[in-house]
């Protein structure tokens, strides 16, 4: 059984590598007209400024939240995780001028790793935990392994459509949209903040979510 759950994972790692192995070259191009909410909930990371904190996104693609996070936060060190190669090397184009204040790491983020144990004070999901399957619900809890007492966890992603259309539609882009994942982060963390919006007059919702580690 295990082996089996081991199997689906590295498959899931491979779709997405070849996914993306076109997607990194019009992910920016395209992407701004429905990934909505993405500066905002930067934004509302309630730090100072000028805190200098440990900020991790998981699933960092092009770097387009890791270069607003290190202008946002010019003190803080940035980490961005993704699976992807082509990803990882267009996110390091972007984040070049931070210098050794963004790391960015190419891998999957693996549930039980103990590389960021209590360390981060915030773990970012942005568009990510959709695409995230079967393991979803292993990776909120390994955020909430990796960040320090009183961390918060940060997501913004899609939340459900009442088409099914569209779901089918996004699940053929590896998107699972049945509004599953705001219950379980409700239930792990202590929730500060959450919000669900329309999007193009509601053929589909998104949503936003801040939770503290208690």
């Amino acid at each position: 059984m295990a082996n089996t759950h081991i199997s689906r994972i590295e498959d899931q790692e491979r779709a997405m590598e070849r996914y993306y192995e076109l997607q990194s070259k019009i992910y920016d191009a395209t992407r701004w007209a429905f990934l909505f909410g993405r500066r905002r909930i930067i934004r509302e990371l309630p730090f100072p400024i000028g805190k200098e904190a440990k900020i991790l996104e998981v699933g960092c693609g092009t770097g387009y939240n890791l270069r607003r996070l290190a202008r946002w936060f010019p003190n803080a060190q940035i980490t961005g995780i993704d699976v992807s190669a082509h990803m990882i090397n267009k996110a390091g184009q972007a984040t070049a001028e931070f210098g050794k204040r963004v790391q960015l790491i190419q891998e999957p983020y693996a549930f039980g790793n103990g590389r960021f144990a209590e360390w981060m004070d915030a773990v970012l999901f942005s568009y990510s935990l959709t695409m995230i399957n079967p393991q979803w619900k292993e990776l909120i809890v390994q955020a909430k392994r990796d960040l320090r007492p009183g961390g918060i966890i940060a997501v913004v992603d899609f939340h459900d459509s009442r088409f099914s259309w569209f779901r089918s539609h996004m699940s053929n882009h590896h998107v699972r949209m049945d509004g599953h994942l705001l219950p379980f982060l409700n239930k792990t963390f202590s929730p500060m903040s959450a919000e669900v919006l329309p999007a193009y007059g509601g053929i589909w919702s998104y949503f936003l979510f801040l939770g503290r580690k208690e």
